[in-house]
């Protein structure tokens, strides 16, 4: 019996050409000059500015607030499409936009006017700070703390692996402002300006090197309290879970689109190399190897649009699906990217070919916006009703 082919699954024609749009920027501005980025750790502001000028710094901020209102499977598929020219600077770029819809969601009309129209052009750079020294995956145990004094709340402590430190204009800070646990943390939104903020020194770093990552320090650092605090007071960790459930689907879009990328040059280096009087391609350790690195790839891709639709619609699993979809994304993808390289052979090993960059700077996907292990123990946590 033949395959029925009527009922198929695509993109949204308007999605399909927001991709479109975000490959031909990531080909023509982003790609050419990632290598170079990386090699001298420069942080291409210039060119993100590009990027904000078609949306992609509040993508998913209401157009009401000035940002280009998407969904978002728009947003992963603009992010997986910049990845393909620069798995950095898109992860650079998914970050922006969490502290952006962060505040266009919980932010005060008087934040959001004061914030968003420099952040949607990225006139104003953000941050976002949860990791500390000594709480990573236990981020509700962090120590840093605001302690309320008259209309003031005075700022101590540390934030660690702080991506564009120092650099940033913006850093939305979770930090203790009430007991133990959970409920006592506060998102404070803190304007690089403020006196008794500093930074430590640039992380050196296996990859992601055309973005700073800094420490970032508190020592009474004083600000406005009505300003400064984001949303309710003790309600910063649902704050910075609800920022990181859209982080983690933005993270696993970076993922793909970087293995993408690798795939691709893979697949036009074994066709052009030959081995014994052959192509690479014809032998079939080399095809089989293409298969499933392509069909993980789409297994990959389908599960994270699955998990952006039922972020998108508000269900009540969306957070076990986000951590899903990161979880097997951006193992997949350094997967992926790993076995492109093992294809080159030692030419995978040479910067030249770009592919070692993108093994470099995948690995840490593994890591941030929660550890993989984290994502285990949050998809568990849903499927034994322990939330």
């Amino acid at each position: 019996m033949p395959l029925d082919t009527s009922a198929s699954f695509d993109l949204p024609e308007g999605t399909r050409a927001l991709r479109e749009t975000a490959l031909a920027f990531a080909r023509d501005v982003l790609a050419p000059k990632a290598q170079e980025w990386d090699e001298r750790k420069h942080f291409p502001l210039e060119e993100m500015r590009r990027a904000a000028e078609l949306g992609m710094a509040a993508l998913y901020v209401r157009e009401e607030s000035g940002g280009a209102g998407l969904t978002r499977l728009d947003a992963a598929v603009v992010f997986e499409a910049l990845a393909q020219g620069c798995p950095t600077v898109s992860a650079f770029l998914s970050i922006h936009n969490m502290v952006a819809w962060m505040i266009d969601r919980f932010g005060t009309a008087a934040q959001r006017a004061r914030w968003l129209p420099r952040l949607v052009t990225m006139e104003a750079v953000a941050a976002y700070c949860l990791t500390e020294p000594g709480s990573g995956s236990d981020a509700a145990a962090l120590r840093t703390r605001a302690e309320r004094v008259g209309d003031h709340f005075v700022l101590n402590g540390a934030k660690q692996f702080i991506s564009g430190a120092g650099a940033a204009d913006l850093y939305a800070v979770m930090a203790r402002t009430g007991g133990d646990g959970p409920d006592g943390i506060s998102c404070l939104l803190v304007p690089k300006e403020t006196p008794g903020l500093s930074f430590g020194a640039p992380e050196r770093k296996m990859g992601w090197n055309a973005q700073p990552t800094r420490q970032v320090i508190f020592e009474d650092a004083r600000l406005p309290a009505e300003d400064a605090l984001l949303g309710e007071a003790g309600r910063g960790f649902r704050i910075a879970m609800a920022g990181l459930d859209g982080g983690r689907l933005n993270i696993a879009a970076c993922s793909l689109g970087g293995a993408q990328d690798a795939l691709d040059r893979a697949l036009a280096y074994v066709q052009e190399r030959r081995a014994f009087g052959r192509a690479i391609a014809d032998f079939q350790a080399t095809q089989f190897r293409l298969a499933d690195m392509a069909t993980e790839l789409e297994a990959a891709r389908g599960l994270l649009w699955r998990a952006c639709a039922r972020l998108d619609s508000g269900a009540p699993d969306a957070t076990a699906f986000c951590a899903m979809a990161k979880r097997f994304a951006t193992d997949v993808g350094w997967r992926v990217a790993d076995e492109a390289l093992q294809l080159l052979g030692g030419y995978g090993y040479l910067s030249d070919y770009r592919i070692e960059k993108t093994v470099r700077d995948l690995r840490v996907h593994r890591i941030l916006e929660g550890t993989n292990e984290i994502m285990r123990v949050i998809i568990t946590r849903h499927m034994l009703g322990r939330r």
